[in-house]
């Protein structure tokens, strides 16, 4: 009797013991190949047993400290589609599997392989757009922000549903924004096509003021840690006929002469739209960081000019970056905060998708606040002896709280920006910088 309780018990331990194929490998699928596959960001792919094996450790440690998957949404405000946050049992799992000296298991036991359209994070694009020549980069200093007008060839209007920017070469780029320069556009007429240049290498005194602003839509928006765009079903951006690209980059020097040549992807709707996604952006550029201040507020409100569906953040700060919030009241209503994230990582710059479209009313107002660590307690902080204001290097400091709206198909980014009034706000936006 003895001989059969103690049997029982060690098949029942051998039973509950976790196995790479049977529990560990549809978390890893669902949860981290997005990063962790051959390519991609993450500095090592979570694939295959003989992956994973050696990082088991590792995989506890940071799962239980919630450091992976990055994910910095407070859950006191807001649903978001794409919070890769782990389940309450997940890390309780993947850390009995370290536990146990990390078992293989059955590989019958494993579930389907994922499908990665091959060099990207998107379905394969309907087409690559792809910077005609790549962008030296010095060994040192700062590289003044470049542009590539890049032709589209468009003869007719195109809905982009899904899209996403792909360095060449992450490790220069701080930054890259896509803006689509529409026929009747004059933003940086008169540039050269093809070619990276920066402001400073434009002639026209007029032509260089004015390459710092324009009214143009931005297709996507490329940060450390930035995920594609992927729209819902019916949802989508529109490039008209004769459209161009125009990227913009900001590139970082490393110690040694690099290059980049980064492309753009894009997936075609394949039906007509019912609703329309453009970009808006709040932005605070007059704020002035003290020095040492480690809390220091910044916040900026606009109002909403007309209806529109709420569909995702992206805040954007430099190394100083604390926290940052977007807050919200309705019409008749009280300020309701939409995302709060109380530790801003510069090195991951989320996006945050609403599981469901927030309709919002004309009117509305709406309210970015960040805060910023310029003390010596922040370790990225480049010079905490310094005051800090507005800039395009990362050594300087920026506050722009990006966020996508759904509209009318019919209604572009001009005609969002008329009020009922007939008052009209311009779109204009300083790159980076201000919306009115």
């Amino acid at each position: 009797m003895k001989f059969l309780l103690l049997f029982t018990a060690v098949f029942s331990l051998a039973a509950e013991t976790p196995t790479f194929y049977r529990d560990v490998l549809p978390i890893l699928q669902s949860r981290c190949q997005g990063c962790h596959r051959r390519g991609e960001l993450a500095p090592m792919p979570l694939q295959t047993y003989r992956d994973v094996r050696p990082y088991a450790a590792a995989i506890r440690e940071v799962t239980a400290r919630k450091l992976m998957p990055p994910w910095f949404a407070d859950p006191c405000c807001g649903h978001f589609a794409n919070d890769p946050t782990l389940s309450a049992q997940q890390p309780a799992t993947l850390s009995a599997w370290a536990d146990a000296h990390a078992p293989e298991g059955d590989p019958h036991d494993a579930p389907p392989a994922p499908f990665f359209a091959e060099g990207w994070n998107i379905s394969p694009p309907d087409l690559v757009l792809r910077m005609p020549v790549p962008k030296q980069i010095p060994a040192s200093g700062d590289v003044p922000y470049q542009y590539i007008i890049i032709r589209t060839g468009f003869k007719q209007d195109r809905w982009v549903r899904m899209s996403e920017i792909r360095p060449s070469n992450r490790t220069v780029v701080h930054h890259a924004v896509a803006y689509i320069r529409e026929p009747g556009s004059k933003w940086l007429r008169g540039a050269p096509v093809g070619t990276p240049f920066s402001a400073d290498d434009l002639s026209d005194p007029a032509l260089r003021r004015d390459a710092m602003w324009t009214a143009s839509d931005i297709l996507l928006v490329y940060a450390p840690g930035s995920s594609p765009d992927t729209w819902p079903e019916g949802f989508s951006k529109l490039v008209p006929a004769g459209s161009d690209i125009v990227l913009q980059m900001h590139y970082t020097t490393r110690g040694v002469p690099m290059q980049d040549q980064t492309s753009i992807g894009l997936v075609f709707a394949k039906t007509q739209p019912t609703k329309r996604v453009i970009t808006l952006q709040l932005t605070n550029d007059h704020f002035l960081i003290p020095p040492g201040d480690p809390d220091h507020r910044a916040e900026v409100h606009g109002t909403l000019p007309n209806d529109a569906l709420l569909l995702s953040f992206f805040p954007h700060m430099h190394l100083r970056g604390k926290t940052f919030e977007y807050n919200v009241r309705q019409p008749g209503s009280h300020m309701q905060t939409l995302l709060r994230i109380p530790h801003y990582d510069f090195y991951w710059q989320l996006s945050y998708r609403f599981a469901q479209p927030l309709p919002l009313k004309a009117g509305t107002l709406l309210q970015a606040v960040a805060t910023f660590d310029n003390s010596r307690n922040n370790p990225h902080n480049p010079d905490p002896d310094s005051a800090v204001t507005w800039g395009e290097q990362t050594w300087a400091e920026m506050m722009v709280g990006f966020f996508d709206v759904a509209i009318d198909p019919s209604v572009d980014k001009q005609a969002f920006f008329i009020r009922k009034s007939g008052e009209r706000t311009p779109p204009a936006q300083r790159i980076g910088g201000r919306q009115p």
